[in-house]
């Protein structure tokens, strides 16, 4: 149990340290809400289906790349 808390500590700080360094400007762009989330919704979606770390990364990859694509598109025909 120690364990899992120990390692969620280390991701909820690290990212929450990229959020705030997040880079040169100041508001993110469409691929890269839309990645995030992605990336979000994927990562549950992939350990609902296959319970194990594998299944997790592989939602996490097509869940960012889907995310990306499909808000980048909605933002250049202005939806």
């Amino acid at each position: 149990m120690k364990k899992i808390c120990l390692s969620c500590s280390v991701v909820v700080l690290l990212g929450s340290l990229l959020m705030l360094n997040g880079g040169c400007s100041t508001y993110p762009s469409a691929a890269e809400v839309g990645a995030a989330r992605g990336a979000a919704v994927g990562a549950i979606a992939g350990q609902a289906i296959g319970r194990n770390t594998k299944s997790t990364l592989i939602g996490v990859g097509a869940g960012a790349l889907g995310g990306a694509v499909l808000n980048n598109e909605r933002a250049r025909r202005g939806y």
